[in-house]
């Protein structure tokens, strides 16, 4: 899971920098560290350093103030803003690293691009120094050494978080199989799972909306919704329950009729207990391997599934915060 050690630097002048890394983690994931100031709080800065103050806006004219804290306690501060959003593809920013006083010692123009390589991600960014003062060149000096350290934080943070959540097709037989570590409990999780209402707002892959005309999560019950596509396209689905454990196991089938899509599986989903965490492991099984295959590349139904942890995590960490210690 670890990133390629290599960074490759090319001084256009004094200072400024191209650096390239290949991480072992789907550009969504990448891109979100990149954009997410909770994820990018974890990584950025060298060795040691903390971030007790992240504001990222990371949308076209966003503004950026970061408080990188030394393990010697000393505050490295710094601001800027956003010029180019495009997701999942660039960003563009100018950084100024700021003085005791407020003041910018020097300003950096940032162009991170970011490129999918067969489920990996190929980083390259490229720093320009636009301006500087006579403090700058104390600092700068040390830019290429900190951007490697901040590099190696975060492909420590994407291994976890890749490690977090397997999605695998087993090899020559009918299944597809993925687990994800959830930071939230059982009974909470569950009721995701099982509620219509918080159902709707995670479903899906990233960009689809879901409507539910009915859920009766109980054996034989109906599961009747529609996945509306960000392309305008309407998946219509009928699943029937046919276990449910609660909060450990739920069994159910896609059977298909006249008005649904024509998939046929049956997917097993097990919540189990890792202290207040839950690793959740959900088994689809289909009829035959060449409909498992048809399913993974009509459907996209492997980058679905990953795509459907990522916005459960997300509803969860959403949950949380606005109802602390609550069930949702």
């Amino acid at each position: 899971m670890a990133a390629n050690p290599k960074i490759n630097s090319m001084q256009s002048s004094e200072w400024d920098l191209v650096i390239t890394r290949v991480f072992d983690a789907p550009r969504e994931l990448v891109w979100k560290a990149w954009t997410d100031p909770k994820h990018l709080a974890q990584w950025w800065g060298p060795k040691g350093f903390t971030n007790p103050r992240c504001e990222w806006n990371a949308h076209p004219n966003g503004t950026i103030r970061i408080d990188m804290r030394a393990p010697d306690g000393v505050v490295y501060p710094m601001s800027g803003v956003f010029q180019e959003i495009v997701e999942p593809e660039r960003l563009v920013f100018v950084s100024s690293a700021l003085d005791e006083n407020g003041n910018s010692m020097f300003d950096v123009l940032a162009t991170a691009t970011f490129t999918e390589r067969r489920g990996k991600t190929s980083l390259t960014l490229q720093l320009r120094v636009l301006t500087t003062t006579a403090r700058a060149p104390q600092h700068l000096k040390g830019m290429e050494a900190g951007w490697a350290q901040s590099l190696d934080r975060l492909a420590d943070r994407l291994a976890e978080a890749v490690a977090a959540s397997e999605i695998a097709m087993v090899s020559g037989d009918r299944e597809i199989v993925g687990t994800h570590l959830f930071d939230a409990p059982r009974d909470l999780v569950w009721k995701m799972w099982t509620d219509r209402y918080h159902v709707a707002q995670w479903w899906g892959p990233k960009g689809f909306r879901t409507t539910i005309h009915e859920m009766d999560a109980r054996p034989g019950g109906e599961w009747r919704f529609i996945m509306h596509g960000p392309d305008g396209r309407d998946y219509h689905n009928r699943v029937i329950f046919r276990e449910v454990q609660k909060p450990e196991r739920l069994v159910y089938e896609h059977s298909p009729d006249k008005d649904s899509e024509p998939v046929r599986f049956v997917t097993t989903v097990t919540l189990i207990e890792e202290g207040e965490q839950t690793r959740v492991r959900v088994h689809m099984l289909f009829p035959t391997a060449a409909e498992r295959d048809h399913n993974v590349k009509t459907y996209g139904a492997v980058e679905g599934l990953r795509q459907h942890f990522g916005r459960l995590a997300d509803y969860l960490q959403k949950a949380s915060a606005e109802n602390p210690g609550s069930p949702a």
